[in-house]
């Protein structure tokens, strides 16, 4: 590496250790204020940046990272140096045909939203030989194009995960509506959640939160949060 190139990663590396110490801030102080005394899984969302970014993220603690498109997702996946450190979730839409690469690289599926999809990553990852952990995306707006299964419909889905080979049901997940106040959105989801949680104990992830609004997703009960910009900064200046 030259000397250019080294000065280059050390100061992004000074920069996404900066924004993480910035965001578990956030994350600490929201848990304050909801009087909560555990803690939550912070995801960071790397869809867009580099397999080196995603390395020096390894390289200052971070354990969970997230991806959305599979294409991308499975050819940064196979570069990185710290694959062992990280649980690779994917966040995305997933269409069932693509089942079977997901099912090769990722480790939990956030996005599961239809028994299609269900059976695709179960067969997929039985052939693999993995078991991959899932939680059941709810839709809180019905928005087309950002997926979700409608609430009513979430338990029959938990209930189809749950019972698939490959598959471990870990919780539910949602995105807040656009342009509305997002903790009657999250007190939904934990709703639904406590809903699939009555008839699968384990099922004790509530994924809900991004960079804009993390605390309101703390104060609803979520345990993992899906960050992205508020740590790697604008995706549009690293493409």
């Amino acid at each position: 590496m030259s000397a250019f190139a080294a000065a280059g990663t050390s100061a992004r590396r000074e920069q996404l250790s900066a924004s993480l110490a910035a965001v578990h801030a956030r994350i600490d102080q929201g848990l304050v204020d909801a009087g909560r005394r555990d803690r939550v899984t912070l995801v960071v969302v790397t869809k867009l940046f580099p397999a080196s970014d995603v390395d020096l993220l390894a390289g200052l603690g971070v354990s969970d990272v997230g991806e959305n498109r599979d294409q991308e997702a499975s050819a940064k996946v196979a570069l990185l140096a710290h694959r062992e450190l990280l649980t690779v979730h994917f966040i995305g839409q997933l269409q069932s045909n693509k089942a079977g690469s997901v099912a090769h690289y990722a480790d939990v599926v956030q996005s599961v939203d239809r028994p299609k999809l269900a059976r695709a990553l179960d067969r997929a990852a039985a052939e693999a030989g993995r078991v991959l952990d899932v939680t059941v995306q709810v839709s809180l707006d019905a928005a087309q194009g950002r997926g979700g299964v409608d609430p009513r419909e979430a338990r029959a889905l938990a209930d189809l995960v749950a019972g698939s080979q490959a598959l471990r049901l870990r919780g539910v997940m949602a995105v807040a509506p656009l342009g509305a106040d997002p903790r009657p959105a999250f007190a939904r989801l934990r709703e639904v959640g406590d809903g699939i949680r009555a008839d699968h104990a384990d099922a004790t992830w509530v994924s809900a939160g991004m960079s804009a609004d993390l605390e309101a997703a703390v104060a609803e009960g979520a345990t993992h949060l899906r960050v992205g910009s508020a740590i790697l900064g604008s995706r549009q200046s690293h493409r």
